[in-house]
C-alpha cells in the first residue's frame, strides 16, 4: 500500500472508532471509555497483520461486532471491550487468554475464551458425522459462563452475514444455511428480533437470491402505496388519541423479506396475494408504574377497536403474560382502510426496548420489576438438555429449534401457577415442565377436571392436575405423546437405560443360539447381521433378541444366506442398473441416465438419485448430497431439508447442474383447489392432455358444499413445461390456487 493510502485507512479506523462510543446504548462514564480504548488498542495491535477476503484491514470487523454489541443490542462497556478482542487470542501469536485477564480482568477474559473456544470449534475437520450441531451444543454450553458469550457470537454472525459478498458461492451457502439454521433462532430465542430478522433476509439473500431479490424488488416498488396507507390509517384515530392526552408515535413496519417468502410457500400464493406484508405499531410513553403502562395499552385498544372493526380470533395479550423472551405487547388484527386486514402493534416504550434489543434492556428494566426472570429459567432449563451425553447431537439441535420457534400457551397448575409451553404440548409434556420425577412417573392426567389421555393436547388456559403412579415408567408410546425437548429427552434417556439391559441379557441369547448354528459371535458377524436385519446398531440388533421379535426361524434364514452370499453378490452385480431402475420407479425415485445432470467444478457426470423430499426436476435449481449408503442424492435449493444438510454436512454437498436431459420423464404433483361448477374437470384434464405433450398418470377430485380440491400426477420433461402448464391451468375459471407440491 502506498503511503497516501495507509493514511485514508489510518484516517477511516480512528472515524469507526469514534462512531463506536458515540452510538452506545449505555451512558459511558471516564472509566469505560478507557477500557474500550484499551481494548481497541490490543485489537488493533493483535490484528496488525491482518486482511479480511474483501481486502480492507481486519480491525474493521471487531469495530463493527462491537458497534451492533453497542447500538443495536444495548450491552455495556464490558461487552464492547470483550466485542473488540473477540477474535485477538485466537487470531494472534502474540496474546494468550492469561494476557487478557491481567490486563482486562476475569469477566471480559472469560468472555473472549468462550468466544476463541467457538471459533476453534468451527473450523475443525469435516468429519462424517455432524460436526456442526456438536459444536452447536457446546457453543450453548458457554453460557454456563456468562450469556454474553452468545450474544456477542451472534452480532460476531451477523457482521459477517452483511459482508459476504467477498466469499465463494460454496462457501457463502455453507455460512448462510447455518445461519438460518442455528442463528437466526437463538436470536429470537434471545428476544434479539431486529437481529433475528436481517439474519433470516440475509440467509435467504444467499441461499435462494433470485427469490430474495424479486420479493426485494416487489417492496420497494410498493413502498409509497404502503406509506401513504400507513397515513390513511393513522388519520382516523390520532385525533382520538389526542383527546384522551396520550403521548405516542405511529409507525409502519414491513414484515421481512424472509417473512413474506414463508407466507407465499405455506399458504400457496403470490406476492400480490400476501395481504399482511406490514404492520402498524402504536408506542405509547407513560410514568414508570407498571399498572397505568397496562391501562394505557387497553385504552389504546379500545380508541382503535372503536374506529376499526376487530378480528376476535387474531387478539394477543402478551402484557398479562409476557413470552419467556420477555417480550410484551398486545397485537390485534383490524379492518382498515380500503377493506385490508391491519395487524396493529401497542407497546410501551419500555416494551418496544425489550422487543428491539433482548437481553440488554430485559436486564435494565429488572431492577425496577423483579418479575421471574425468563432468561435464566431458560438457561437453566437447557443445561439439562445439554448435558444429556445420549442425546444425538443432530436430534438436540432439532428439538432445540423446533422449541424455540414454537408459539406458546399458558397452563394453570392445581395450585394456580401459571406455566408456559409450546403451542401443541401435551399433558405428559406438562408433567415433565414439573418435574422430571413427576414426568417419569405420570399415569395419567385431569385437565379441566376431567381425566383424559396423556396426549391430550392443551389449550391456554387449562388447569391440569398430574396423577402419579410409583409402579409407572415410560415406554416407547410416550415419544408420540411428547412434543417438548426437555420431556422427549428424558424420555428417550429412560428408553434407552431400559434398552441396554435388554440389549446385554439379549447378546448373551445370541451367543448361544448361533453357537448351535455353528457361527462365532465376532464383530464380523454382528456387521453382518445388523446389515441383513437392516438394523442401524449392534444395540438395536441384541434388543430385538432380547425382545424376541428376532427369532429361531430368522437366525436359521440368516445363516443360510451366509453360505450363499457369493452368489448373491454376483448376481445383484449383473442385475444391478435393471433392479435399481424399476425399484426406484415404484418409489418414484428415478436413477437417471448419465447425460442429466453434472456434479462438480470438473462437471463429471456421476450416478445418482433423485431425493423424493423435494422431487426436483429438470431446470429446477438443485445441489448434490453424499450419502454414507445410497451415494449422490439430489435436492432442490429450496428442498425443506436444504438448510439443514448444508449447515450440518457442509462438506458432504456437491454442485450440480442439469444438462441435456429430453430423453428422460418425471413425475409431478399439482394441487388446485378453487370454485366447482359443472365442466371444471373437464376444463382441467383438456389443458393438462392437450398441452405440451404432457401425459396425465392419475387424477383425483373432491367437492364439498361448492368448493372443490383436486390432485394431479403428471409425466413431464422439465421446469420449463411444468411452469407453462401451471399457468395455463391458473387462468381457468373457477380455480384459485394452483401449485406443485
Amino acid at each position: 500500500m502506498t503511503e497516501e493510502a495507509i493514511e485514508i485507512e489510518n484516517a477511516a479506523i480512528t472515524r469507526a472508532y469514534k462512531e463506536l462510543l458515540k452510538v452506545s446504548y449505555t451512558t459511558l462514564s471516564t472509566e469505560d471509555k478507557k477500557l474500550i480504548r484499551s481494548a481497541f488498542e490490543v485489537a488493533l495491535d493483535g490484528h496488525k497483520n491482518q486482511r479480511r477476503k474483501s481486502g480492507e484491514a481486519y480491525i474493521f470487523h471487531p469495530l463493527a461486532v462491537a458497534k451492533i454489541v453497542a447500538q443495536e443490542i444495548g450491552l455495556d462497556a464490558t461487552s464492547i471491550a470483550a466485542a473488540l478482542l473477540h477474535d485477538v487470542v485466537e487470531d494472534s501469536p502474540d496474546y494468550k487468554i492469561n494476557d487478557i485477564a491481567k490486563k482486562f480482568g476475569k469477566t471480559i477474559a472469560t468472555i473472549v475464551d468462550g468466544l476463541t473456544k467457538i471459533s476453534s470449534l468451527s473450523k475443525e475437520k469435516d468429519m462424517d458425522v455432524s460436526l456442526q450441531a456438536e459444536n452447536f451444543r457446546k457453543m450453548l454450553l458457554t453460557l454456563n459462563d456468562d450469556v454474553r458469550v452468545i450474544i456477542i457470537k451472534i452480532a460476531d454472525r451477523l457482521h459477517n452475514m452483511q459482508t459476504m459478498d467477498s466469499m465463494r458461492p460454496d462457501k457463502q451457502i455453507k455460512i448462510a444455511s447455518e445461519t438460518l439454521y442455528i442463528y437466526a433462532p437463538l436470536a429470537h430465542r434471545i428476544g434479539l428480533y431486529n437481529i433475528k430478522t436481517e439474519l433470516e433476509d440475509l440467509g435467504l439473500k444467499y441461499t435462494e437470491p433470485d427469490i430474495y431479490n424479486d420479493i426485494f424488488d416487489k417492496i420497494k416498488e410498493s413502498k409509497e402505496e404502503q406509506d401513504n396507507y400507513i397515513a390513511l390509517f393513522s388519520e382516523v384515530i390520532e385525533n382520538s388519541l389526542n383527546k384522551e392526552n396520550l403521548r405516542y408515535t405511529i409507525k409502519g413496519r414491513p414484515k421481512s423479506i424472509f417473512s413474506i417468502r414463508k407466507k407465499m410457500v405455506n399458504q400457496g400464493v403470490s406476492f400480490d396475494e400476501v395481504y399482511d406484508k406490514f404492520a402498524v405499531r402504536i408506542i405509547y410513553k407513560c410514568d414508570s408504574d407498571p399498572q397505568n403502562e397496562k391501562f394505557l395499552a387497553w385504552k389504546i385498544y379500545s380508541v382503535v377497536t372503536d374506529h376499526f372493526r376487530p378480528n376476535p380470533i387474531r387478539l394477543r395479550d402478551w402484557i398479562s403474560s409476557p413470552k419467556s423472551t420477555g417480550y410484551e405487547a398486545l397485537h390485534i388484527t383490524v379492518m382498515g382502510p380500503k377493506g385490508r386486514w391491519v395487524e396493529v402493534q401497542i407497546r410501551s416504550e419500555r416494551m418496544n426496548e425489550i422487543a428491539e434489543k433482548g437481553y440488554a434492556a430485559h436486564y435494565k428494566y429488572k431492577q425496577n420489576n423483579e418479575k421471574e426472570d425468563n432468561l435464566e429459567s431458560w438457561i437453566n432449563r437447557l443445561q439439562e438438555a445439554l448435558e444429556n451425553p445420549d442425546m444425538n447431537a443432530v436430534d438436540f439441535v432439532e428439538q432445540f429449534k423446533l422449541n424455540l420457534y414454537s408459539k406458546e400457551i399458558f397452563v394453570f397448575t392445581p395450585g394456580g401457577d401459571l406455566k408456559s409451553l409450546p403451542k401443541g404440548a401435551t399433558a405428559l409434556d406438562f408433567a415433565f415442565s414439573i418435574h422430571t420425577e413427576v414426568g417419569m412417573k405420570t399415569r395419567g392426567a385431569k385437565v379441566n377436571g376431567k381425566l383424559e389421555p396423556l396426549s391430550h393436547e392443551l389449550n391456554s388456559g387449562d388447569q391440569v392436575d398430574i396423577i402419579t403412579s410409583e409402579s409407572v415408567k415410560p415406554n416407547p408410546n410416550w415419544l408420540d405423546y411428547t412434543t417438548t425437548a426437555r420431556a422427549r429427552s428424558k424420555i428417550k434417556s429412560a428408553l434407552k437405560e431400559d434398552k441396554k439391559r435388554i440389549g446385554e441379557d439379549g447378546k448373551e441369547i445370541l451367543r448361544r443360539k448361533l453357537k448351535q448354528l455353528k457361527i462365532t459371535l465376532d464383530e464380523k458377524t454382528i456387521n453382518g447381521m445388523v446389515n441383513y436385519f437392516k438394523l442401524k446398531t449392534s444395540l438395536d440388533l441384541f434388543y430385538r433378541i432380547g425382545i424376541g421379535t428376532i427369532d429361531n426361524t430368522m437366525l436359521k434364514s440368516y445363516a443360510s444366506s451366509r453360505s450363499n452370499a457369493l452368489m448373491s453378490f454376483i448376481k445383484n452385480k449383473i442385475n444391478k442398473k435393471s433392479t435399481i431402475k424399476k425399484e426406484e420407479l415404484e418409489k418414484q425415485e428415478v436413477t437417471l441416465k448419465y447425460d442429466s445432470l453434472v456434479f462438480g467444478k470438473e462437471e463429471e457426470k456421476l450416478d445418482y438419485k433423485l431425493s423424493n423430499c423435494c422431487n426436483p426436476i429438470p431446470g429446477d435449481n438443485v445441489f448434490g448430497f453424499l450419502t454414507v449408503n445410497e451415494g449422490i442424492k439430489v435436492h432442490k435449493k429450496n428442498c425443506p431439508n436444504a438448510v439443514s444438510l448444508q449447515s450440518n454436512y457442509a462438506y458432504r454437498i456437491m454442485f450440480a447442474k442439469w444438462v441435456d436431459s429430453t430423453q428422460q420423464e418425471f413425475l409431478v404433483k399439482i394441487i388446485l383447489t378453487g370454485i366447482d361448477h359443472i365442466g371444471l374437470v373437464n376444463d382441467i384434464t383438456k389443458i393438462v392432455s392437450e398441452n405440451m405433450h404432457v401425459n396425465m398418470k392419475s387424477i383425483s377430485f373432491e367437492s364439498n358444499h361448492g368448493l372443490f380440491s383436486g390432485k394431479i400426477d403428471v409425466i413431464v420433461k422439465n421446469n420449463t413445461i411444468i411452469k407453462k402448464l401451471l399457468e395455463k391451468l391458473k387462468k381457468i375459471n373457477g380455480i384459485d390456487k394452483v401449485r406443485r407440491m
